[in-house]
Parts: C-alpha cells; structure tokens; sequence
C-alpha cells in the first residue's frame, strides 16, 4: 500500500544535472576572458566557496529586488571562487566573463534530466501522488524545469525567496507541505545533500531519500512502496 500523498525532491544534483562538472564549465568559459586554471583547482575552490555562502535570504526585501540579489549573491561566490583557486588570477573583464557565465547557467542546454527522473514523476502523477521541488536554486529554476520539460509533472516549486528560508531550515518544507495541503508524515522528500537535504528534510518531519543511495529516480517507486510497508508494520 502506498502511504505517502507527496513526493518533493531537490532540484539540481537530484532531479537534474548539469551536462559538465562546474569546474570545467568555469575553466572553459574563463579562457576567453584571459584566465587559464585546472579545472579540478576551480571546481575544489568553488565547493569550499559555496559552503560558506550565507543563505540565499532576503526576508525584507521587495520581490521585485530579488533576482537582482541573486544574481549579486552568485557574483560574490564566482568571485570567491577564483580568489580562493589562485589569487594571481586577472581577468581582461570580470562584469563579462560573470555574465556569461550566470547566462550559460540559465540555459537548459547546460543540464539534463537526472536518469529516471520523467518516468518517475509521470508514474508518481499517475499515481495521484502531489509532487514538488524544495530547492535552494535561484529564479532561474523554473526556466529550467520548463526547458527539460519535467515542469507539467511538478505541481509547486519552492525556493528560498518564496519560503523566506532556505535548506535545512524547516521552514522552506512547510511551506512546500502548505501549499500542497499535506502533513509532514505524508510526504517524502529526495535529496543528494546530507546536511541540506536528508537531515533538513528529517528535522521538518519528512521521510527522506538520500538520492545516492538510488541507482537512478527509477528506483524510487520500489524505494517508497518498501517505506509504506515499514510505516504499516
């Protein structure tokens, strides 16, 4: 018997992924502006960097204002990055080497579909289970999920600017969970982070997936079937 009403998943590294790993799309897009880095030193420092990052968090903040702090906040962290990978680093023009870079990011060119992520969600919505995405993306999300295709199968999306919070903050899966119209024991959340994600999810009363632990998304429906059962017991 299938006891959860919702299935909410992250969104990049879980329901889709990009095409190339960071540190090679930052190393390939940086030579045209005169910097040239071993990807592998830009992808540790990007990931060291991004650790760090505050939230992506503006509660008093005009929605209007939003994406251009996003936009800002994803500078800084670029920025970092470089500094952190090599300090001697000078680009012929930084404004548009970023640019580039964010616009590249936006593109859903740059990603795929994680393996098994349509057939999972076509088969969930079949189903009747509610589905969503909690991520801590930016605005450029609901671009993507529409490029690759899986937005007519995910019925909310949120992120930090729609829940005031970001992962692990319960607070951004209640309001996943509020808008869906069901409680934190019927839903089950799939994530790759540990921190972010399994335990975030956890403290806010959610079943979660580590999504590691999945072959590909194909196996979830088996996974939660298996969940319903141990819930029965």
């Amino acid at each position: 018997m299938w006891r959860f009403r919702a299935v909410l998943f992250d969104a990049a590294g879980t329901l889709i992924r990009l095409r190339e790993p960071v540190g090679e799309t930052y190393r390939r897009l940086a030579i045209a502006y005169g910097v040239t880095l071993p990807a592998s030193r830009i992808e540790e420092a990007f990931r060291r960097v991004l650790r760090q990052a505050p939230p992506m968090v503006w509660p008093d903040a005009p929605p209007a204002q939003v994406a251009e702090l996003e936009r800002r906040w994803w500078r800084i962290v670029v920025r970092g990055s470089f500094r952190a990978a090599d300090a001697s680093a000078r680009f012929t023009d930084f404004e548009g080497y970023f640019g580039t870079l964010f616009e590249y990011f936006a593109r859903p060119e740059a990603w795929d579909p994680a393996p098994g992520a349509m057939e999972t969600l076509c088969a969930l919505r079949a189903r009747g289970s509610r589905t969503g995405v909690v991520s801590n993306f930016d605005h450029r999300l609901a671009g993507l999920l529409e490029g690759l295709g899986l937005a007519p199968q995910i019925e909310v999306v949120i992120r930090p600017a729609d829940a005031h919070a970001a992962k692990p903050d319960p607070r951004i899966f209640d309001c996943a969970l509020r808008l869906l119209g069901v409680s934190a024991d019927e839903a089950i959340y799939v994530g790759d982070d540990a921190e972010h994600d399994v335990a975030g999810a956890q403290a806010a009363g959610l079943t979660a997936i580590d999504a590691s632990s999945l072959a590909t998304l194909a196996e979830l429906g088996p996974r939660i079937c298996t969940l319903s059962k141990e819930k029965t017991a």
